[in-house]
């Protein structure tokens, strides 16, 4: 029973499809096109035609910054009067088939900044078609396109671009055809329900102009929109890693200056990942001049890494040389010690010398003569010596308090309270700079 009943409506569709049926309140498309130019906009040689553009976005696919552009899917309606295809048999707007469009004169609408457009063929071809009793046609198509849009990355990724939409006649000038936006355009359908990834869309407007052309002047619609970039994926990939990388490096200044290989090991492992950051941060931008406000973070980031790798280098230095100098100060006290030895030796010598002068002198009953080898000529030229061994160490002493050197620990101590002083001010003064 059940397959006849399928039998009995394939058959009735069969003949509603195969019978030629006459639906009196259609007008005749072929009296319509009889004597019909595609060739020639409608009142050629009169007043332009007045062409409605109305736009839905169904999708922005991808916003590149290394090639400046972004791919948006939208559906572009465009309507018009052609007094040629009127009919007064009904009030009805007929619907018809997508393949009618080859017969019509078509208004030759192009996307200005496109790189490259295709329209959209699955299962058939996106197009629309409407004929309006009062000769009005509305022609609706799905076009996808990746469109130029310059961007200024200076303030990357706190920045914000504004992208457009140019729409243009390509042949037609003002003397021939008029945009205009469409009375029921006053906001983007499907532009609110949009998420994208990097951006978020603040506003948009509508622009209306005329372009001046060595070959006339041509009628321009813009669509402008501006998107805020998120930056939530920048701080978690590039600026938490940058600020984690600049607080390790901070943990040499509490590992002992003895510890030559690991405060060594430390720096440079921080100044080559910091380094290896900064490269894939740049492998996703264009190769442009300005400076963005990423580059001048990395580098900020990169000064403090290195100065930490150098303020061990200058303390290793300083304990270094003070170490030399109480070696050299050690030195200089034995051999003052051995001299002291030495002028006491000479000095019982001398006086065991005069005592015996002053034995011979009274027997010969001469007076004593000072002899080089005498205690006045020990006193005066030991006198004489620790003179200029003050005037010596007193100039030493006045070059040397001019670059006194430091203790390796003050240093390091000094270093754990100004490193991240000065990173937080420079923190402050940067957000503060690109923000507002």
């Amino acid at each position: 029973m059940t397959w006849s009943l399928d039998k009995l409506a394939m058959n009735d569709i069969g003949d509603y499809i195969g019978s030629n049926i006459e639906i009196s309140w259609l007008p005749n498309l072929d009296d319509l096109m009889k004597g019909y130019a595609r060739n020639f906009r409608p009142g050629i040689g009169g007043p332009p035609v007045n062409v409605a553009l109305a736009i839905e976005v169904a999708s922005i696919d991808h916003i590149s910054e290394v090639n400046m552009e972004y791919t948006m899917t939208v559906f572009l309606h465009q309507s018009w009067r052609d007094d040629r295809l009127s009919y007064n048999h009904t009030n009805e707007t007929l619907g018809l088939d997508s393949r009618f469009v080859d017969k019509l004169w078509l208004p030759d609408t192009f996307i200005v900044n496109a790189k490259s457009a295709w329209f959209h063929d699955v299962t058939v071809e996106n197009k629309l078609i409407r004929l309006q009793p009062d000769g009005v046609i509305l022609y609706s198509i799905r076009v996808t396109s990746t469109v130029a849009c310059d961007m200024d990355l200076t303030k990357y990724p706190m920045d914000e671009q504004e992208c457009m939409l140019d729409l243009e006649s390509y042949g037609y000038s003002s003397e021939d055809i008029v945009y205009h936006w469409s009375e029921n355009q006053d906001q983007i359908h499907g532009l609110d329900k949009l998420q994208l990834a990097q951006f978020t869309i603040t506003s948009y407007r509508f622009t209306r102009e005329i372009m001046n052309f060595k070959s006339g002047q041509f009628p321009r619609l813009s669509l402008h929109f501006h998107l805020r970039r998120n930056r939530g994926v920048y701080i978690i990939q590039s600026y938490v890693p940058s600020i984690l990388l600049v607080a390790m490096s901070w943990v040499s200044f509490w590992i002992s200056q003895s510890a030559v290989p690991a405060r060594v090991s430390l720096g440079i492992t921080t100044v080559l990942t910091m380094t290896t950051l900064m490269v894939s941060a740049r492998s996703s931008l264009p190769r442009a001049s300005a400076i963005k406000a990423l580059d001048v973070y990395f580098w900020i980031c990169y000064v403090f890494v290195f100065a930490a790798l150098v303020e061990y280098a200058f303390a290793h230095f300083n304990a270094d040389y003070m170490k030399k100098q109480k070696d050299k100060l050690r030195s200089s006290r034995q051999a003052g010690e051995v001299n002291v030895k030495n002028a006491i030796v000479m000095f019982s010598l001398s006086i065991a010398g005069v005592n015996q002068e002053l034995a011979v002198s009274n027997r010969h009953h001469k007076a004593p003569k000072t002899q080089p080898g005498s205690l006045g000529s020990v006193e005066v030229e030991t006198g004489e010596t620790k003179k200029r061994q003050e005037a010596k160490s007193e100039k030493k002493g006045g070059l040397k308090s001019l670059f006194k050197p430091i203790d390796a620990d003050t240093i390091d101590i000094y270093a754990r309270a100004v490193f991240p002083a000065a990173f937080a001010a420079v923190n402050v003064i940067y957000w503060v700079a690109y923000t507002m």
